[in-house]
Parts: C-alpha cells; sequence; structure tokens
C-alpha cells in the first residue's frame, strides 16, 4: 500500500471512530436526559395527586379522577395508586393500565423515599410522602411515547448523518492527500527519470519551507555533490586516457622498428610480436575509454545536423573491412513509403558511425562463418538497423547485463576484447534518444536492432 493510501486510510478511519464514538455519546447522553426528564414530570405528577388528596379536604377520589382526567399535562397511559401508611389503597386513577406492586415495593419506597423502574414498556415511578399525621406512597406509571419519538428521530438522524458523512470524508480525505501528496508524487517521478545523462536535474522548491521543500532542497545538494564527483571521475578517466596514449604510441613504434630491425633475432621478433600485441590492446581499451569520456562530454552539446543512416552505415561498413578484410557483410534495405524520412537522423556523426562499427565488429567476431546480414527497415515510422549473424547465444543472466561495461559472455572466449563495444552502443545511442536490443529469433541466431526514434 502506497503512504498516499495509507494516510487517507488512516484518516478516515480516525474520522470514523470519533464521528462514532460522538454519535454514540449523543444518543447515550439524550437517552438518559429523556429519563430523567420523564422521571421529573412522574414526579411531579404523583406529588401532586397526594398533596391534593391530604391538603385540599374538598378533592376526593372522584373529584381528582376528573381532574387526573383534564389535566392539561396528562401522561400517555397514564396510572396512578395512592397508598395511606397501613398500605391500603386509597385512591387509582380510571386508567386501564395496570401497574404490577407489592408490600415490598411500599416498604423499600419507605426506606429509600424513591424509586424509578422500567416495566416492559412502561416507566414507574414510586415517591413516599411523610405527613405529620399519616404517611402516603404514591406509584405513577406511563409511557414517554413523544420523548422515545425524538429520541428514535435522534438515533435515524444519527446514523444516516453518520453514513453519510464517513462517506464524504472518505472522498474528500482521498482527494485531499492525493492534493496534498502531489509534490511528492511530482518529486518521485523526477528522481525515477534521473540517470548519469541527466544528472544536472533539480527539484523546484517553493519558499514556504515545508517537509517536502526541505527534502528537495536537500536532494538538489545531494545532486550537486554527485555531478561533481562525477565530473571530476570524467575528468580523471578522460586525461588519464589521453596522456596513456603518447607514451604507449611511443612504445608501438619502439617495438614496430625493432621487430623490423634485421639485426633483431627471431626469438626477439617472436618476444617483442607478443609485446606488440598486448601493447595494441591495451591502445583499443584507452581508445575505448576515451569515446566514453567523449560521449559524455558531448551530452549537452549534441550536434543536431541531420544525417543519412545509410551513408553513414556504409561508411562503418567500408571502415570495417579495411580491419577485417575476410568477414562478410550482407546488405538489405527493406522498401517503405516513409523511408527517405526515417534515415534522417539528427546527431553527431561520427559517434553514430562509431556506433555502428562497433555493432558490426561485434556480429563478425562472434559469428561462426565470419558474416553478418545487416537489414534497413521501418517500424512505426521509425527507422531500425537489424544486424543478425549465426553463433553461440547468450544466457538469460547474460543478456540482462549485456550493456553493462567489461561484461563478456562465455561465447567470448578465445575473442580478444574488453566488453566495452556495446556500451559505447548504447550510451551513444541514448545520447541519440535512440535504443538497441538483443533477441534470438532462432536456435544459434543473434540478432541485435538498433531503434532511431
Amino acid at each position: 500500500m502506497t503512504l498516499k493510501n495509507r494516510i487517507s486510510l488512516l484518516v478516515s478511519l480516525l474520522f470514523t471512530i470519533l464521528f462514532g464514538l460522538a454519535s454514540t455519546v449523543i444518543f447515550v447522553l439524550y437517552s438518559n436526559f429523556r429519563k430523567e426528564e420523564f422521571r421529573d414530570r412522574l414526579e411531579i405528577k404523583a406529588l401532586s395527586n397526594i398533596k391534593l388528596l391530604v391538603n385540599v379536604k374538598e378533592v376526593d377520589d372522584q373529584l381528582l379522577k376528573i381532574i387526573d382526567q383534564n389535566s392539561i399535562n396528562k401522561l400517555y397511559d397514564e396510572k396512578t395508586l395512592v397508598f395511606d401508611s397501613h398500605f391500603k389503597l386509597i385512591y387509582s386513577s380510571i386508567d386501564d393500565a395496570k401497574i404490577n406492586w407489592s408490600v415490598e415495593d411500599l416498604k423499600y419506597l419507605k426506606k429509600h423515599k424513591t424509586f424509578f423502574k422500567q416495566q416492559g414498556d412502561y416507566e414507574v415511578y414510586g415517591v413516599f410522602y411523610d405527613t405529620k399525621d399519616k404517611d402516603f406512597y404514591a406509584l405513577i406509571s406511563a409511557t414517554d411515547d413523544y420523548g422515545k419519538r425524538k429520541l428514535l428521530f435522534l438515533r435515524y438522524t444519527l446514523i444516516i448523518s453518520y453514513i453519510l458523512f464517513t462517506c464524504i470524508c472518505w472522498v474528500l480525505t482521498s482527494f485531499m492527500v492525493k492534493k496534498a501528496m502531489n509534490p511528492l508524487s511530482l518529486f518521485h517521478q523526477k528522481i525515477k527519470n534521473i540517470n548519469e545523462n541527466n544528472l544536472d536535474t533539480r527539484i523546484a522548491s517553493k519558499s514556504n519551507k515545508d517537509e517536502i521543500d526541505l527534502i528537495a532542497n536537500e536532494f538538489n545538494f545531494m545532486m550537486d555533490r554527485i555531478e561533481v564527483s562525477y565530473q571530476k571521475q570524467k575528468e580523471f578517466t578522460a586525461h588519464a586516457s589521453h596522456e596513456l596514449r603518447t607514451p604507449l604510441s611511443r612504445i608501438t613504434a619502439q617495438i614496430e622498428n625493432t621487430v623490423a630491425d634485421p639485426a633483431t633475432s627471431a626469438k626477439g621478433k617472436t618476444f617483442l610480436t607478443t609485446i606488440l600485441s598486448d601493447v595494441n590492446h591495451l591502445t583499443e581499451l584507452i581508445s575505448s575509454l576515451l569515446i566514453l569520456s567523449k560521449i559524455d562530454n558531448n551530452k549537452n552539446n549534441e550536434d543536431n545536423e541531420v544525417h543519412r543512416m545509410d551513408e553513414i552505415l556504409f561508411s562503418a561498413i567500408e571502415n570495417l573491412k579495411k580491419s577485417f578484410p575476410e568477414f562478410i557483410i550482407l546488405f538489405e534495405i527493406e522498401e517503405s513509403d516513409n523511408l527517405d524520412t526515417a534515415l534522417e537522423v539528427k546527431g553527431n556523426k561520427n559517434l553514430l558511425e562509431i556506433a555502428l562499427i562497433n555493432v558490426l565488429k561485434n556480429a563478425c567476431v562472434y559469428s561462426d562463418n565470419k558474416q553478418a546480414l545487416v537489414k534497413i527497415s521501418t517500424q512505426e515510422n521509425h527507422l531500425v538497423i537489424s544486424v543478425l549473424n549465426t553463433g553461440k547465444t547468450l544466457s538469460e543472466a547474460e543478456q540482462k547485463n549485456l550493456f553493462q561495461p567489461f561484461m563478456r559472455g562465455k561465447n567470448s572466449k578465445g575473442t580478444s576484447g574488453f566488453g566495452l563495444g556495446l556500451r559505447i552502443v548504447n550510451r551513444i545511442l541514448t545520447l541519440h534518444k535512440s535504443s538497441i536490443s538483443y533477441s534470438i529469433p532462432n536456435d544459434k541466431e543473434n540478432l541485435f536492432q538498433l531503434f532511431f526514434h
């Protein structure tokens, strides 16, 4: 789960829980308030009946029933019972409702003065009234239909509000978190696209100095240090390679002169020839490193001139034949309506030729019949140069690291090289916003495809 979704989930769950608790507390408090309010109404009504019977001589039980029946504050399904000190019923309202009572309830009243309890749908209130002459007990029951309707309305209101606002909260939280995390998403996209060819990429930060801006600033500082270190490394490689070429050229010249000297013995010539081969390999390695350094230094100064790739390809083939005349390169062109347009590519002509020479050389060196097939075609209006040869193929593990520096597969055993040729090709094509791929179309067939976008 992403951080954005996790924050949305946690915030929404927190709101859901808190709103649920708040709704529950409101409902419980209002329920208790209703009971207390209804209890007070029952108490007032019970005490009023007792006082009318005791203190007003003109009021008897019949008159009290009439008063009770026409009372403004009449309770729903009300039933009132009044007992004297001997637990004798002296008054009963005319309601059809019943109150379940016992002598124990009246004794409890005498001891505790009041009680309030639930009997089915009815709520019963008891009160003990003490006068100088006699004691009286009153039991009154009724149903709080009005209060319960309000409680039921509150319950449904809270439930509907809970569901509605919880859904709104989940939607708004997801939207707001997504909006708040949007700078981080942009930050992630820029970081993901950073490679050795665009180390000058920096993250824009605002002036409000929030956490994302602080991270962006620290990231920019880190990229500054990395770019400086990488630049120093490239400069060291370029300078070291350049400085090594001069003494190697002198050594090569001296060895060649010594081998050509008639005074040199045959044994000495054989020994010097072996040394010369090693020096040539070392020179080739240094030249490859210089090419890589040139590519890195040229990445911000691309040649925007348009060149025809077929002309560059023919030039690369001619240059390759000078060094490897025994290799045979077959050539095919797949005709299409947009071929002429696709053959025109912007870039550095010398680098593109180096890339083609390295691919052709690789195909010829690792073929089992000293030949390769080169095909020019188009794919979705883009130029594709395919180079096919027969020979040992690469395993899946070797294919993953094919374009890494100094990588050589098992099929390179007995073949000279340093594993930099395809790395150079990949860097040159990346510089020109193009790409290269390797595949095995059939058994013992190696296919390299160069895609120019």
